[in-house]
């Protein structure tokens, strides 16, 4: 697997181990400054944003686990794994970039910041992988 998708990979790491934190743990916090949700929403978000959370912890343990399998002379099982957690992640993408056109939680085109963050760098270790 080459540096450039690896590297991509840990980007995309670190995204998801960020939002996990951010939705799971601090949303009370940051539901306006990072999702542009009002305060009086917190209480009816919390259980959806602890579940999503977790989901974005597991989709970046998925990526880690395939890193490590490469880098333990596993390298079909890796690449599978990294391959298969990138698609998933790109797709998530392209739902919430959906979601944000219908307007589902806020006006429309607002959502391109979590769009590029969620998918940009998985496409990038499919381009490369």
């Amino acid at each position: 697997m080459s540096v450039v998708a690896q590297i991509a990979a840990v980007v995309a790491v670190v995204i998801h181990v960020v939002v996990w934190v951010w939705e799971a743990f601090l949303i009370g916090r940051v539901h306006y400054s990072v999702f542009r949700q009002p305060a009086e929403d917190v209480r009816a978000i919390r259980l959806w944003a602890f579940g999503v959370g977790f989901y974005n912890l597991f989709l970046a343990c998925g990526l880690v686990a395939g890193l490590v399998a490469v880098h333990s002379g596993h390298e079909l099982v890796g690449r599978t794994l990294v391959i298969y957690v990138s698609w998933f992640m790109v797709l998530g993408s392209v739902v919430l970039a959906v979601a944000d056109q219908l307007s589902m939680s806020r006006p429309r085109n607002q959502a391109w910041g979590g769009v590029a963050a969620e998918g940009i760098p998985p496409l990038v270790v499919l381009l490369f992988v």
